[in-house]
C-alpha cells in the first residue's frame, strides 16, 4: 500500500496535476486545471517526495456541485486512493448542502453506484484524428456574447449560472465560439491532446446542427466531441464524417431524483470535468 499524504490542491500543484493528466492520457491542459481550481476546490494525495499521485475536485454551481478529476496515477491504482478522495468530496458537499453530480466512464460508474450515485442520462465521446471535412456553411452563426440570451439559455439547460466558465472557454478557441441569437450557442477549447467542441446548447435540433457545422469548419484535428444520446441523428452524422466512438459516459447524481437542468436543450456537453 502506497503511503501518501492528503492535502488541499492549490495553484502550486498545477504542474503535478498536469503530469497526472499526461500519465492517464487525459486531455486537460494547464488552462483547464487553473480554471477548475479557480471556480472550485480540490484535494490531492502526494508521496513523501512530493509527487502528486491522485486528485479530486468539486466545482460548485448554485445548488449543486460537479465532482471532477477523480484521477489516480496508473502506477498507484487499485489501492483505494480514488474512493478515499471521493468520500472526502461527497462529505464536503453534504456539509455544504450541495447535491453531488458527475459524469462517469463505465469503469467509474460501478464505483459511484456503490457510493449512492444514480444514473440519469448518457452521452458518448467521439474522436476525429484528421481535419474535419466541413467547409464554412451558408447559414453561418454570429458572434458570441456570454451575457444575455446565452447565459439565460445555458442556465436553463445546465441548471445553474456558469457564466464564468463560458467566458473562460470563449477565450480558449474564439473561432469556434458561435451563437444563433436565442436559439443556441457553441464553444470550444484547446486541450493537451486535442481540441474539444462543447458545450453546445440549442432550442432545436436544426439550430444545433448548423452551429456544429460552423464550429467544425473552424476547428482543427485531432478533435473530441461529447454528444448526448438523445440526439442520435447528430451522432450518426458525425460518424459519417469519420468521427469514431471512443467511450460512453453516464451523468449521475447523488441524493436527488434527477440531474439538474433540462438535458433536452443540451447537444454537446462541455466535458466530463466541467459538465
Amino acid at each position: 500500500m502506497t503511503v501518501s499524504t492528503e492535502h488541499p490542491l492549490r495553484p502550486e500543484h498545477v504542474p503535478g496535476c498536469l503530469a497526472l493528466s499526461r500519465a492517464a492520457s487525459w486531455n486537460q491542459n494547464e488552462a483547464d486545471w487553473r480554471l477548475m481550481l479557480a471556480i472550485g476546490r480540490g484535494w490531492g494525495l502526494s508521496l513523501a517526495d512530493g509527487t502528486l499521485i491522485a486528485t479530486t475536485l468539486v466545482l460548485p454551481y448554485g445548488a449543486f456541485a460537479w465532482i471532477s478529476m477523480v484521477l489516480v496515477h496508473p502506477a498507484h491504482r487499485r489501492q483505494g486512493h480514488a474512493a478515499r478522495l471521493l468520500r472526502i468530496a461527497i462529505d464536503d458537499l453534504q456539509r455544504s448542502r450541495l447535491t453531488p453530480v458527475l459524469d462517469a466512464t463505465p469503469a467509474g460508474r460501478e464505483v459511484y453506484r456503490q457510493e449512492g450515485f444514480r444514473d440519469t442520462w448518457t452521452f458518448k465521446r467521439f474522436h476525429l484524428g484528421v481535419a474535419p471535412p466541413i467547409r464554412a456553411v451558408a447559414h453561418s452563426a454570429g458572434g458570441f456574447d456570454c451575457d444575455g440570451h446565452i447565459s439565460e439559455l445555458d442556465g436553463e439547460a445546465f441548471g445553474a449560472d456558469r457564466t464564468m466558465v463560458l467566458r473562460a472557454l470563449h477565450t480558449r478557441l474564439p473561432q469556434c465560439a458561435l451563437a444563433r441569437d436565442a436559439k443556441g450557442f457553441v464553444l470550444g477549447r484547446d486541450g493537451r491532446e486535442a481540441q474539444q467542441l462543447g458545450p453546445l446548447v440549442a432550442r432545436d435540433a436544426q439550430s444545433a446542427r448548423l452551429l456544429l457545422e460552423q464550429a467544425l469548419s473552424a476547428a482543427s484535428a485531432p478533435l473530441y466531441i461529447d454528444v448526448v444520446d438523445h440526439a442520435p441523428p447528430l451522432q450518426q452524422w458525425l460518424q459519417s464524417l469519420g468521427f469514431v466512438l471512443q467511450r460512453p459516459f453516464t451523468r449521475m447524481v447523488h441524493g436527488a431524483a434527477r440531474a439538474p437542468g433540462n438535458e433536452k436543450l443540451v447537444y454537446l456537453v462541455a466535458g466530463p470535468e466541467l459538465g
